[in-house]
């Protein structure tokens, strides 16, 4: 990452902070804005204070007025007591916003659920890069988090160079004075601002070196030792081998030993970095603060301004510097922060290369939704075999289906190229003889519902769960449970529909079988009131026997709609009005159960006898 960051010049990287800023707004406006206002807000109260005091000093030795100097006094104090009102006021507005992690961590979510290809969920390299988003995100506050703690600092630097710079444009003007001689005549000629001004960019050249050479070691230091010890920290405490094999006493250890390492060699390092940047930046410091107290003071002997503006000037010339050395310090840390952006923008940018058609799916009440399979053949990315090879099929509307075959020969995929998860890489699959690329997505998926093998329920309420919606049909939840047979049991719950499934969400939930979660899924499917229903084996864990029944009592209640049924069981298969055979990503067979188990040569006959025994 280090020589990656080396070759990047200072203009792409201010385009990748811009980027990141970008990002932030889009995900936390609110947050931003809040942070803006309330910046501002704090790097204006002291120079407010300043400038009153200054004049107020300046009217007292001009001679005015008692009426005048308290008038004043009731200003700068009226002043400070609403800004420190406005302040408290505007604090309690940002801390009211949504916190940002949990923005980011919902960025994150919609990349997943809403704008990520169905290729790129189940690609590893994508899901460890995920994973290392969030590990530098909250392990080391790096990334988009980085660029939002660094923005309130960032930018109270910038408004404190502007305020400075505008109150201190009047310390550089010059008098009529004829008598002045030496280093008075010199620092009231115009040639002198210039020296000071040349004297406070050697002042911020050297800050920002020092920071550029220096910190990103002392970054790296703290990063190194902060990932080092996390890791150790998960072995312990989250890991299930350091439990069984004992292993915890192990990474405690190594806990401890990273901290001791941390004492000898990175505090040490880190004091020594630290000594060095310091010490460059207290003496350039010492000397322009130096240059600066005797022209502002000689400024004054001479008359340029009043005693009053002395205060003033080096106030906001002292502010000045410290902001310019605040300002190179976030600078450089968004700079060390990039390569982590970039690793971020990589994971945001990942393409969707699927074509989103607009055409409208008509929506029928018959349900007479054709679809076929024209000469469909598939690779996954990645791979140079065919997972389905020239496959044509068309659905008849209303039947039952159902796919046999070996693990690896194609089912699943025939299911992911059907809900349209991937494109074929050959053929077509139409729906009423056009292409399904040319419709609305959204509208297309619609048309199925399906139940995986790896289903699962949320830890929300039975309701959200049946209809994976926040506002959802109670009768029609009631209805679709009632058909799957589990009505009874979550009626006699005293909370019914509100009743939370698990406990990983609210405490008083409640923990249901392996069983009654599969029948709230297919309740799930039920509700969707899809044309399509897919059962994509998730009763491999029943017995051969309890899947039949599940599958049969399913059988009765889709009604006309479209079902298929995977299995690896052929006694589930039975039922159907035809089966369709797959061997190497080939449909090798399709007809009756009668029809294929009669057939002795065929594929169904040698898988049919291999599982009769279950079905003695």
């Amino acid at each position: 990452m280090k020589n990656k960051k080396n070759r990047r010049s200072l203009i792409t990287d201010i385009g990748l902070i811009l980027r990141g800023y970008r990002v932030l707004y889009e995900v936390c406006p609110q947050n931003i804005i809040w942070a803006t206002i309330n910046a501002v807000a704090q790097q204006f109260a002291p120079y407010f204070t300043l400038f009153l005091s200054a004049e107020l000093i300046n009217r007292l030795m001009a001679g005015a007025s008692l009426r005048v100097l308290l008038l004043l006094a009731l200003a700068t104090v009226t002043g400070q007591l609403l800004l420190n009102v406005a302040m408290h006021l505007l604090s309690q507005k940002a801390e009211e916003t949504r916190s940002i992690n949990f923005n980011l961590n919902e960025l994150y979510m919609l990349k997943v659920g809403c704008r990520m290809q169905y290729k790129h969920l189940e690609d590893p390299d994508t899901a460890l890069l995920r994973q290392q988003i969030r590990n530098f995100s909250n392990f080391g506050g790096n990334g988009l988090s980085r660029l939002y703690w660094c923005y309130q600092s960032l930018l109270s630097a910038m408004v404190n160079i502007i305020f400075s710079v505008s109150l201190t444009m009047s310390l550089f003007r010059t008098v009529s004075h004829g008598n002045l001689t030496g280093f008075l005549a010199f620092v009231n000629h115009p040639l002198s601002a210039l020296v000071l001004l040349a004297l406070i960019g050697l002042n911020i050249g050297a800050e920002i070196i020092s920071i550029y050479r220096l910190e990103p070691k002392r970054t790296k230091l703290w990063s190194s030792f902060s990932l080092r010890f996390s890791r150790c920290l998960w072995y312990a405490e989250l890991n299930s081998d350091a439990i069984v094999l004992g292993a915890a006493k192990l990474c405690i250890e190594r806990c401890r030993q990273t901290l001791v390492d941390f004492d000898k060699e990175c505090l040490r390092k880190n004091f020594t970095i630290a000594a060095k940047r310091s010490g460059i930046s207290r003496a350039m410091e010492t000397v322009t603060n130096l240059a600066l107290y005797l022209y502002i003071g000689a400024k004054a002997y001479i008359g340029t301004f009043g005693v009053g503006n002395f205060f003033l000037y080096t106030g906001t010339v002292e502010r000045f510097l410290r902001a310019v050395s605040d300002f190179g310090s976030s600078l450089s840390q968004l700079r060390q922060n990039n390569d982590y952006l970039l690793e971020l923008y990589r994971y945001l940018d990942l393409p969707d290369e699927m074509y989103h058609g607009t055409l409208s799916v008509e929506k029928r009440e018959d349900n007479k939704f054709e679809i076929e399979f024209r000469n469909v053949s598939f690779r996954y990315p990645g791979s140079d075999t065919y997972a389905l090879k020239n496959v044509s099929f068309k659905f008849r509307v209303g039947e039952r289906l159902a796919f046999v075959g070996m693990n690896g020969s194609g089912k699943t995929t025939f299911v992911k190229l059907l809900c349209r998860l991937y494109d074929p890489t050959e053929g077509q699959i139409l729906l009423k003889g056009i292409d399904i690329s040319k419709y609305n997505y959204d509208e297309y998926v619609r048309l199925f519902s399906v139940v995986f093998q790896d289903y699962f329920t949320f830890d929300f309420s039975l309701g959200e769960n049946v209809s994976a919606k926040q506002d959802y049909d109670a009768d029609k939840v009631w209805s679709c449970l009632k058909k799957i047979g589990i009505e009874e049991k979550f009626a006699q719950m005293e909370r019914g529909l509100e009743t939370p499934l698990g406990t990983g969400y609210q405490n008083d939930g409640v923990e249901i079988s392996g069983g009654e979660k599969q029948k709230v899924a297919l309740a799930r499917a039920l509700y969707k009131d899809s044309p399509y229903i897919i059962l994509d084996e998730p009763t491999a864990a029943l017995d051969p026997i309890a899947e039949a029944e599940v599958y049969s009592k399913f059988n009765e209640i889709v009604g006309d709609k479209t079902a298929i049924y995977i299995s690896h069981r052929l006694s589930s298969c039975r039922l159907a009005d035809k089966i369709l055979v797959f061997h190497q990503g080939e449909i090798i067979q399709q007809g009756s159960h009668e029809q294929l188990v009669a057939d002795a040569a065929g594929k169904y006959h040698e898988l049919w006898n291999a599982q009769a025994q279950y079905y003695t």
